[in-house]
C-alpha cells in the first residue's frame, strides 16, 4: 500500500500526469504515457528506464 498523501502529489516523470494505485501488481499506473512503475520495499522508482510498457488491457483501464 502507498500513502494517499504521497500518491496526490506523485506524477509522471515523463507525462507530468496523475498516476494510479495498482495493489494488484504493486506499481504506479500512468495512463497518460502507458507506463507502470514499480513499487520497491516500499518505496516507488520514478525512473523511466525501470518502468513497463501497459499491456493494452491496462491502457483501457
Amino acid at each position: 500500500m502507498i500513502d494517499k498523501k504521497l500518491l496526490e502529489v506523485l506524477v509522471c516523470p515523463v507525462s507530468k500526469a496523475p498516476l494510479e494505485y495498482s495493489a494488484e501488481s504493486n506499481e504506479l499506473i500512468c495512463r497518460a504515457s502507458a507506463l507502470a512503475y514499480p513499487i520497491r520495499d516500499g518505496i516507488p522508482v520514478m525512473l523511466e528506464s525501470e518502468a513497463r510498457p501497459l499491456t493494452t488491457d491496462e491502457k483501457l483501464g
